[in-house]
Protein backbone atom coordinates (compact mmCIF):
# COMPACT_ATOMS: atom_id res chain seq x y z
CA UNK A 1 0.00 0.00 0.00
CA UNK A 2 1.64 3.19 -1.16
CA UNK A 3 0.84 6.38 0.97
CA UNK A 4 2.49 9.48 0.85
CA UNK A 5 5.01 11.35 2.95
CA UNK A 6 2.35 14.06 3.46
CA UNK A 7 -0.16 11.38 5.09
CA UNK A 8 2.12 9.32 6.72
CA UNK A 9 3.46 12.45 8.71
CA UNK A 10 -0.16 13.76 9.20
CA UNK A 11 -1.28 10.55 10.47
CA UNK A 12 1.88 10.37 12.71
CA UNK A 13 0.89 13.99 14.39
CA UNK A 14 -2.62 12.99 14.62
CA UNK A 15 -1.92 10.18 16.55
CA UNK A 16 0.64 12.01 18.60
CA UNK A 17 -1.63 14.72 19.47
CA UNK A 18 -4.40 11.92 20.45
CA UNK A 19 -1.78 10.46 22.93
CA UNK A 20 -0.96 13.16 24.54
CA UNK A 21 -4.69 15.01 25.06
CA UNK A 22 -5.80 11.79 26.24
CA UNK A 23 -2.98 10.86 28.26
CA UNK A 24 -3.40 14.09 30.21
CA UNK A 25 -7.27 13.22 31.07
CA UNK A 26 -6.39 9.59 32.00
CA UNK A 27 -3.93 11.52 34.58
CA UNK A 28 -6.30 13.73 35.91
CA UNK A 29 -8.98 10.67 35.99
CA UNK A 30 -9.68 9.08 39.49
CA UNK A 31 -12.72 7.12 38.74
CA UNK A 32 -14.46 4.41 36.45
CA UNK A 33 -15.62 6.90 33.99
CA UNK A 34 -12.17 7.85 32.97
CA UNK A 35 -11.72 4.46 32.25
CA UNK A 36 -12.70 5.45 28.40
CA UNK A 37 -9.45 7.68 28.48
CA UNK A 38 -7.20 5.47 29.94
CA UNK A 39 -7.87 2.92 26.65
CA UNK A 40 -8.18 5.25 24.42
CA UNK A 41 -4.38 6.64 25.24
CA UNK A 42 -3.04 3.12 25.42
CA UNK A 43 -4.83 2.72 21.39
CA UNK A 44 -3.40 6.19 20.38
CA UNK A 45 0.36 5.64 21.28
CA UNK A 46 -0.06 2.50 19.74
CA UNK A 47 -1.66 3.72 16.54
CA UNK A 48 2.01 5.39 16.35
CA UNK A 49 3.70 1.76 16.34
CA UNK A 50 1.92 0.65 13.68
CA UNK A 51 2.73 4.13 11.81
CA UNK A 52 6.57 2.83 11.92
CA UNK A 53 6.90 0.84 9.30
CA UNK A 54 5.84 3.82 6.45
CA UNK A 55 7.61 6.66 8.80
CA UNK A 56 10.58 4.93 8.34
CA UNK A 57 10.34 4.43 4.57
CA UNK A 58 9.63 8.33 4.61
CA UNK A 59 12.62 8.56 6.69
CA UNK A 60 14.89 7.14 4.65
CA UNK A 61 13.56 8.91 1.46
CA UNK A 62 14.54 12.10 3.32
CA UNK A 63 18.16 11.26 3.84
CA UNK A 64 18.59 10.66 0.35
CA UNK A 65 19.14 14.75 0.56
CA UNK A 66 21.66 16.22 1.22
CA UNK A 67 19.99 19.13 3.21
CA UNK A 68 18.00 17.93 5.78
CA UNK A 69 17.60 20.94 8.33
CA UNK A 70 17.88 19.76 11.84
CA UNK A 71 18.70 16.44 11.44
CA UNK A 72 19.99 16.18 15.33
CA UNK A 73 16.60 17.63 16.34
CA UNK A 74 14.68 14.89 14.23
CA UNK A 75 16.96 12.10 15.73
CA UNK A 76 16.24 13.56 18.95
CA UNK A 77 12.94 13.68 18.64
CA UNK A 78 12.66 9.99 16.78
CA UNK A 79 14.77 8.51 20.35
CA UNK A 80 12.19 10.40 22.82
CA UNK A 81 9.14 9.17 21.04
CA UNK A 82 10.45 5.66 21.43
CA UNK A 83 11.66 5.89 24.95
CA UNK A 84 8.05 6.91 26.09
CA UNK A 85 6.42 4.40 24.11
CA UNK A 86 8.81 2.00 25.84
CA UNK A 87 8.31 3.27 29.38
CA UNK A 88 4.63 2.97 29.09
CA UNK A 89 4.69 -0.80 27.86
CA UNK A 90 7.33 -1.31 30.75
CA UNK A 91 4.87 -0.07 33.54
CA UNK A 92 1.97 -1.38 31.62
CA UNK A 93 3.39 -4.95 31.98
CA UNK A 94 5.15 -4.28 35.30
CA UNK A 95 8.44 -5.68 33.99
CA UNK A 96 9.93 -2.50 34.92
CA UNK A 97 8.53 -0.30 37.75
CA UNK A 98 11.28 1.79 38.16
CA UNK A 99 14.45 2.92 36.20
CA UNK A 100 17.58 4.66 37.93
CA UNK A 101 15.54 5.45 41.44
CA UNK A 102 12.78 6.84 38.75
CA UNK A 103 9.37 5.36 38.75
CA UNK A 104 8.83 4.09 35.02
CA UNK A 105 5.43 6.42 34.85
CA UNK A 106 7.25 9.63 35.66
CA UNK A 107 9.61 9.02 33.17
CA UNK A 108 7.03 7.94 30.58
CA UNK A 109 5.47 11.12 31.42
CA UNK A 110 8.38 13.28 31.14
CA UNK A 111 9.18 11.94 27.98
CA UNK A 112 6.01 12.87 26.59
CA UNK A 113 6.33 16.61 28.08
CA UNK A 114 9.72 16.56 26.23
CA UNK A 115 9.06 15.35 22.72
CA UNK A 116 5.93 18.12 22.52
CA UNK A 117 7.93 20.92 22.06
CA UNK A 118 10.10 19.14 19.71
CA UNK A 119 6.97 17.71 17.31
CA UNK A 120 5.97 21.25 17.28
CA UNK A 121 9.05 22.31 16.09
CA UNK A 122 8.91 19.39 13.59
CA UNK A 123 5.29 20.44 11.88
CA UNK A 124 6.57 24.29 11.64
CA UNK A 125 9.73 23.34 10.25
CA UNK A 126 8.80 20.68 7.43
CA UNK A 127 4.78 21.97 7.00
CA UNK A 128 2.68 19.63 4.52
CA UNK A 129 0.26 21.26 2.37
CA UNK A 130 -2.79 18.89 2.39
CA UNK A 131 -4.69 18.13 -0.50
CA UNK A 132 -8.24 17.17 -1.22
CA UNK A 133 -7.26 13.55 -2.29
CA UNK A 134 -6.42 13.46 1.56
CA UNK A 135 -9.80 13.33 2.88
CA UNK A 136 -10.84 10.75 0.37
CA UNK A 137 -12.68 7.17 1.29
CA UNK A 138 -9.71 5.39 0.98
CA UNK A 139 -7.40 7.86 3.66
CA UNK A 140 -10.58 6.91 5.92
CA UNK A 141 -10.30 3.42 5.55
CA UNK A 142 -6.47 3.46 5.91
CA UNK A 143 -7.32 5.73 9.18
CA UNK A 144 -9.80 3.00 10.12
CA UNK A 145 -7.02 -0.13 9.37
CA UNK A 146 -4.55 1.59 11.24
CA UNK A 147 -7.03 2.41 14.51
CA UNK A 148 -7.94 -1.22 14.13
CA UNK A 149 -4.39 -2.38 14.65
CA UNK A 150 -3.45 -0.34 17.22
CA UNK A 151 -6.85 -1.38 19.09
CA UNK A 152 -5.54 -5.55 18.64
CA UNK A 153 -2.29 -4.20 19.66
CA UNK A 154 -3.75 -2.59 22.42
CA UNK A 155 -5.83 -6.34 23.02
CA UNK A 156 -3.01 -8.19 22.72
CA UNK A 157 -0.56 -6.13 25.46
CA UNK A 158 -3.20 -6.85 28.13
CA UNK A 159 -3.56 -10.70 26.75
CA UNK A 160 -0.07 -11.35 27.00
CA UNK A 161 0.18 -9.51 30.42
CA UNK A 162 -2.63 -11.70 32.17
CA UNK A 163 -1.95 -14.71 30.65
CA UNK A 164 1.75 -14.73 31.30
CA UNK A 165 0.45 -13.54 34.98
CA UNK A 166 3.20 -10.11 34.84
CA UNK A 167 2.94 -7.89 36.93
CA UNK A 168 0.90 -5.38 35.10
CA UNK A 169 -2.33 -7.81 35.52
CA UNK A 170 -2.65 -5.99 39.14
CA UNK A 171 -2.33 -2.41 38.17
CA UNK A 172 -5.65 -0.06 38.45
CA UNK A 173 -7.01 0.86 35.92
CA UNK A 174 -5.64 4.01 36.08
CA UNK A 175 -2.42 1.83 35.68
CA UNK A 176 -1.31 2.55 39.14
CA UNK A 177 -0.10 -0.50 41.41
CA UNK A 178 -0.77 -1.38 44.88
CA UNK A 179 1.77 0.00 47.75
CA UNK A 180 1.26 0.15 51.07
CA UNK A 181 -2.93 0.09 51.37
CA UNK A 182 -3.83 -0.71 55.21
CA UNK A 183 0.31 -0.21 56.22
CA UNK A 184 0.27 3.80 55.82
CA UNK A 185 4.04 3.22 57.14
CA UNK A 186 4.58 1.61 53.46
CA UNK A 187 2.35 4.39 51.82
CA UNK A 188 5.11 6.33 49.39
CA UNK A 189 5.54 10.28 50.42
CA UNK A 190 4.98 11.62 47.02
CA UNK A 191 4.42 15.07 46.76
CA UNK A 192 4.32 17.25 43.96
CA UNK A 193 6.96 18.75 41.62
CA UNK A 194 8.98 20.99 43.65
CA UNK A 195 6.90 20.72 46.66
CA UNK A 196 9.26 19.92 49.77
CA UNK A 197 8.54 18.33 53.23
CA UNK A 198 7.53 21.28 55.91
CA UNK A 199 8.80 20.92 59.69
CA UNK A 200 5.27 22.10 60.99
CA UNK A 201 5.19 22.84 64.90
CA UNK A 202 1.90 21.75 65.92
CA UNK A 203 1.93 24.29 69.07
CA UNK A 204 1.83 27.99 66.55
CA UNK A 205 -0.32 26.16 63.49
CA UNK A 206 -3.79 26.99 62.77
CA UNK A 207 -6.24 25.97 60.10
CA UNK A 208 -7.85 29.30 59.06
CA UNK A 209 -11.22 29.01 57.79
CA UNK A 210 -12.27 32.04 55.96
CA UNK A 211 -16.62 31.43 55.25
CA UNK A 212 -20.09 33.01 55.10
CA UNK A 213 -19.79 33.22 58.89
CA UNK A 214 -16.58 35.17 58.46
CA UNK A 215 -12.62 34.05 59.55
CA UNK A 216 -11.58 32.17 62.06
CA UNK A 217 -8.73 30.13 63.38
CA UNK A 218 -8.65 26.75 64.88
CA UNK A 219 -5.67 24.74 66.24
CA UNK A 220 -5.56 20.78 66.24
CA UNK A 221 -6.84 20.94 69.98
CA UNK A 222 -10.01 22.55 68.97
CA UNK A 223 -10.09 20.55 65.38
CA UNK A 224 -11.14 17.32 68.53
CA UNK A 225 -13.88 18.87 69.41
CA UNK A 226 -16.72 16.07 68.82
CA UNK A 227 -18.77 18.56 67.51
CA UNK A 228 -16.82 19.05 64.65
CA UNK A 229 -17.36 15.45 63.86
CA UNK A 230 -14.22 14.90 65.10
CA UNK A 231 -13.08 11.08 64.54
CA UNK A 232 -14.80 10.43 61.33
CA UNK A 233 -13.45 7.71 60.02
CA UNK A 234 -13.36 7.18 56.04
CA UNK A 235 -11.91 4.17 53.99
CA UNK A 236 -10.29 5.66 50.62
CA UNK A 237 -8.11 4.66 47.94
CA UNK A 238 -5.11 7.30 46.92
CA UNK A 239 -4.36 7.39 43.26
CA UNK A 240 -1.12 8.61 42.78
CA UNK A 241 -0.37 10.38 39.25
CA UNK A 242 3.14 8.85 39.86
CA UNK A 243 1.53 5.52 39.87
CA UNK A 244 0.53 4.02 42.96
CA UNK A 245 -1.96 3.65 45.01
CA UNK A 246 -3.05 2.58 48.69
CA UNK A 247 -6.23 2.26 50.55
CA UNK A 248 -6.33 3.79 53.98
CA UNK A 249 -8.58 4.40 56.75
CA UNK A 250 -8.41 8.16 57.25
CA UNK A 251 -9.96 10.20 60.48
CA UNK A 252 -10.55 13.75 60.68
CA UNK A 253 -13.20 16.31 60.34
CA UNK A 254 -15.50 16.57 57.65
CA UNK A 255 -14.85 19.67 55.61
CA UNK A 256 -18.35 20.18 55.52
CA UNK A 257 -18.81 20.71 58.98
CA UNK A 258 -16.68 23.65 58.94
CA UNK A 259 -17.06 25.68 56.18
CA UNK A 260 -20.86 27.28 56.04
CA UNK A 261 -21.14 28.18 52.28
CA UNK A 262 -22.01 31.93 51.44
CA UNK A 263 -24.46 33.14 48.46
CA UNK A 264 -21.71 34.38 46.64
CA UNK A 265 -19.57 31.43 46.85
CA UNK A 266 -18.92 29.08 43.80
CA UNK A 267 -15.82 26.90 44.63
CA UNK A 268 -13.76 26.31 48.16
CA UNK A 269 -9.75 26.77 48.27
CA UNK A 270 -8.11 24.50 50.32
CA UNK A 271 -4.27 26.08 51.09
CA UNK A 272 -1.02 24.31 52.06
CA UNK A 273 1.54 25.69 54.22
CA UNK A 274 4.03 25.26 51.34
CA UNK A 275 1.71 27.56 49.38
CA UNK A 276 0.25 24.55 47.32
CA UNK A 277 -3.45 25.21 46.50
CA UNK A 278 -6.41 23.29 44.98
CA UNK A 279 -9.71 24.98 44.12
CA UNK A 280 -12.77 22.31 44.31
CA UNK A 281 -16.48 22.94 43.41
CA UNK A 282 -18.55 23.70 46.36
CA UNK A 283 -20.73 20.25 45.74
CA UNK A 284 -17.37 18.31 46.80
CA UNK A 285 -18.25 19.30 50.34
CA UNK A 286 -19.63 16.60 51.88
CA UNK A 287 -16.94 14.61 49.76
CA UNK A 288 -14.09 16.10 51.10
CA UNK A 289 -12.39 15.44 54.73
CA UNK A 290 -9.62 16.82 56.98
CA UNK A 291 -7.35 14.47 58.43
CA UNK A 292 -5.43 14.31 60.98
CA UNK A 293 -4.59 10.59 61.88
CA UNK A 294 -4.60 7.03 59.34
CA UNK A 295 -4.56 3.85 60.05
CA UNK A 296 -5.01 4.64 63.75
CA UNK A 297 -1.98 6.56 64.00
CA UNK A 298 -1.29 10.51 63.75
CA UNK A 299 0.28 11.55 60.03
CA UNK A 300 3.74 11.61 59.34
CA UNK A 301 5.36 14.53 58.31
CA UNK A 302 5.65 12.91 54.57
CA UNK A 303 1.62 12.24 54.55
CA UNK A 304 0.62 15.70 55.26
CA UNK A 305 1.45 16.13 59.59
CA UNK A 306 -0.75 18.03 60.89
CA UNK A 307 -3.10 18.04 58.51
CA UNK A 308 -4.30 16.83 55.06
CA UNK A 309 -6.92 16.85 52.78
CA UNK A 310 -8.63 13.81 51.69
CA UNK A 311 -11.03 14.02 48.19
CA UNK A 312 -11.86 10.22 47.29
CA UNK A 313 -12.49 9.83 43.47
CA UNK A 314 -9.72 11.99 43.14
CA UNK A 315 -6.10 12.02 41.88
CA UNK A 316 -3.20 12.26 44.50
CA UNK A 317 -2.42 16.16 43.73
CA UNK A 318 -5.80 17.14 45.00
CA UNK A 319 -5.33 15.71 48.35
CA UNK A 320 -3.49 18.51 49.61
CA UNK A 321 -0.91 18.26 52.35
CA UNK A 322 0.06 20.21 55.21
CA UNK A 323 -2.84 22.43 55.08
CA UNK A 324 -3.65 25.49 57.11
CA UNK A 325 -6.17 27.44 54.82
CA UNK A 326 -9.53 26.74 53.90
CA UNK A 327 -11.36 29.46 52.33
CA UNK A 328 -14.81 30.30 49.90
CA UNK A 329 -14.22 32.04 46.54
CA UNK A 330 -16.42 33.93 43.98
CA UNK A 331 -14.12 31.91 41.35
CA UNK A 332 -15.51 28.71 39.25
CA UNK A 333 -13.85 25.64 40.59
CA UNK A 334 -12.34 25.07 36.98
CA UNK A 335 -10.48 29.11 37.32
CA UNK A 336 -7.40 27.06 38.05
CA UNK A 337 -4.51 24.84 35.61
CA UNK A 338 -5.86 21.12 35.62
CA UNK A 339 -2.61 20.47 37.12
CA UNK A 340 -0.63 22.67 39.47
CA UNK A 341 2.21 24.29 38.09
CA UNK A 342 4.52 23.89 41.57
Amino acid sequence: MTVAARQVNGALLVALLLAVATGILAEATGTGAGRVAVVAHGVAALAVVVLVPWKVRVARAALRYRKVPSRVLSYLLTVLTLATLATGVAHTTGLVRSAGGLLTMWLHVAGALALIPLAVWHVVARPAQLRRTDLSRRTLLRAATVTAAAGALYGSLFAVTELARLPGRRRRFTGSYETGSLRPAAMPGTIWLDDTVPDVDPQPWRLTVVDGTGRRELSLSELGRSELGAGTSWRALLDCTSGWYAEQDWAGVPVAALVTPSASARSVVVRSVTGYARRFPLRDLPRLLLATRVGGAPLARRHGYPLRLVAPGRRGFWWVKWVDRIELSDRPWWWQPPFPLS
